[in-house]
């Protein structure tokens, strides 16, 4: 590969774990981004919730004077709440909804075409519920979808665990292309985000599950996992860092998952954001700076870029 990644995608990063702190839409999300805006390496920088309005509108300008593509995550709006796309009451799968629709509206004032989301913790089913709780969630997201789109939005689904953490009901990805199909078939802006450091936690082969996602993949991201040693502090979905002697992935899985993405044409998809994404997504430990955690991302994708 002689070319370089920028003329495939924009590298980006996530900026709510890679600072977790900013969770809660109420802190320095602003002045984090500052030192990921004058980095060229990354073009991308996926945020959530902003719950001040002038820290939203300086993020905007901030973005637009770096150059930087903002991407949108309602994870941590969605988990924390305990919010669910899924379910069977209706109240509750209302209250969701109109959450998500919050989010996309903060999402359209930021100047973000691409809203990413789950359907929620604990959505999974108990057994034989599994067809009730599909057509609750194509229900959802066709409404957040068609909100969305009038926007000039558009919904990324990212898959989940079904039994080591979130425990989400879309996490399976024949399940979740079913759903995108259901969803496409009367609102077009929506699609599937992949996560190298979730299809372990399913017992996926990425290779095979990218294949499988194939024209649904509208967004990529990257990281790590911890299955193989349960007393580890970042068991389960806590994105470690590349390397992680515990960990599921490396330069290796990392090739195959840029290989795989080039084999069924990611990176020559018109989606709403200026290139196709690939963003980091990756948490510091207790010990652990931000800093080195972007220079594992950069070594990383740097030896696996090599050899794609």
């Amino acid at each position: 590969m002689n070319r370089p990644p920028e003329a495939y995608m924009h590298i980006g990063i996530v900026q709510f774990m890679l600072h977790p702190d900013l969770q809660s839409g109420d802190g320095p999300a602003v002045e984090a981004a500052e030192a990921l805006a004058a980095d060229g390496f990354f073009h991308a920088l996926e945020i959530a919730r902003i719950n001040d309005p002038a820290q939203r509108a300086a993020m905007r300008r901030l973005a637009e004077a770096a150059h930087l593509t903002l991407g949108y995550g309602a994870h941590p709006l969605i988990l924390s709440g305990g919010l669910n796309l899924a379910s069977a009451d209706a109240a509750a799968r209302g209250d969701a909804v109109s959450q998500v629709k919050g989010a996309i509206d903060e999402a359209a004032e930021l100047g973000i075409t691409m809203v990413t989301l789950l359907d929620g913790p604990n959505s999974a089913p108990a057994p034989g519920g599994e067809e009730a709780a599909v057509e609750s969630v194509v229900e959802s997201l066709t409404e957040l979808c068609d909100y969305a789109g009038r926007q000039n939005i558009w919904i990324a689904l990212e898959q989940f665990d079904r039994a080591i953490e979130k425990n989400s009901l879309l996490g399976p990805i024949d399940l979740c292309v079913r759903v995108s199909e259901m969803v496409r078939a009367s609102t077009p802006n929506f699609g599937l985000c992949l996560d190298l450091s979730h299809l372990p936690l399913l017992d996926e082969d990425p290779p095979t599950s990218i294949r499988a996602a194939g024209e649904h993949l509208i967004q990529a991201h990257i990281g790590n996992c911890i299955m193989s040693d349960r007393d580890h502090p970042q068991y389960g979905d806590q994105h470690p860092v590349f390397g992680d002697p515990a960990g599921e992935n490396d330069v290796p899985e990392l090739t195959a998952y840029l290989k795989t993405l080039m084999e069924i044409g990611y990176f020559e998809r018109d989606l709403p954001t200026p290139m196709p994404l690939v963003s980091f997504e990756m948490k510091p430990a207790p010990d652990q700076s931000a800093d080195a955690i972007i220079g594992n991302c950069k070594r990383t994708f740097q030896l696996a870029w090599a050899q794609v």
